[in-house]
């Protein structure tokens, strides 16, 4: 690896890391803001969808709306499935621990190989399989032996997220033009329309307390992380941004343990062991399966 490509590799996985912090800080920043789940949708959509477009201007100037243009069928694909995915992640909020949600959405990799499978027949291979038994057997763990506030709901929302980012992550792959900003920047604005149009007038009956709060959950958790990912990904191995992301799992549910003293039990955390040890497993045979992969050199 030349200087160039190491100082680039370096940048790249500092990047990943900032963006799997930003995003790590969801439930710390959600349980601090104390709206109507929809108005809290509809701002944390219209805030994010903002900050995205300004530095899409910033970064492409008036190019940034030939990306919208030229975005497809997958690019909108991808952005309904990231807007289901953060509304339901808001609403999950009132209904489970945010370990939970984050450990079942950890699943999306595992999920996504599956959906290659059915769709585009890409070999699952028995590890991959060996991860999915392994990471369901998790899952199972957590529910049956909840100590924390969690019910069909939260579980069922939690689903959601994680098959949202699997139909995201195979869309991306199935159309490999899809650019990730201006599909997550459309995702976020649907987000704002939905949760406005659902909130109606009491969208506007905010304190500045709530408002700052918004904006953080809005404009630095998820646009800031989007834009860090999206930027340090391109400079990185597919695989290592996956395994360097896991790292929101296990920082997300520390946060609420240390600020809010929010414990999802002993079981969430052997639970949640495996099943973050399973998506890491999986994510480094993938990484080393593509490096066995012969060189198509035409």
């Amino acid at each position: 690896m030349t200087e160039h490509a190491a100082s680039q590799h370096t940048k790249g996985t500092l990047l990943v890391a900032a963006a799997a912090i930003c995003w790590s800080l969801g439930g710390l920043i959600a349980r601090q803001i104390h709206l109507d789940a929809w108005v809290t949708v509809g701002w944390r959509g219209a805030i994010a969808a903002v900050a995205l477009l300004i530095f899409l201007l910033i970064r492409d100037g008036r190019g940034a709306w030939a990306h919208f243009r030229n975005m497809g069928p997958g690019g909108i694909g991808v952005g309904i499935c990231f807007a289901a995915a953060s509304i339901s992640f808001v609403i999950a909020l009132q209904h489970a621990t945010v370990a939970l949600i984050l450990v079942v959405q950890s699943t999306a990799p595992l999920i996504a190989g599956l959906l290659a499978w059915i769709w585009m027949r890409e070999k699952l291979g028995l590890p991959r399989i060996a991860a999915m038994l392994v990471a369901l057997g998790g899952i199972l763990l957590m529910v049956a032996k909840a100590e924390g506030h969690a019910d069909w709901i939260g579980m069922s929302l939690s689903a959601v997220i994680a098959v949202s980012f699997a139909v995201a992550t195979v869309l991306t792959r199935r159309y490999a033009h899809v650019r990730m900003t201006p599909a997550t920047c459309l995702g976020t604005a649907i987000m704002g329309v939905i949760g406005f149009a659902l909130a109606g007038s009491s969208s506007f009956s905010i304190s500045g307390s709530d408002f700052f709060y918004l904006f953080l959950f809005g404009a630095v958790q998820l646009a800031i992380g989007l834009i860090f990912f999206t930027t340090g990904a391109r400079l990185i191995p597919a695989a290592e941004a996956a395994l360097i992301s896991l790292v929101e799992t296990v920082l997300g549910a520390l946060w609420v343990y240390i600020f809010l003293d929010e414990n999802p039990g002993i079981y969430a955390l052997y639970g949640g062991v495996l099943v973050v040890g399973a998506v890491a497993a999986n994510t480094l045979y993938d990484q080393r399966r593509a490096q066995r992969q012969p060189l198509n050199v035409a």
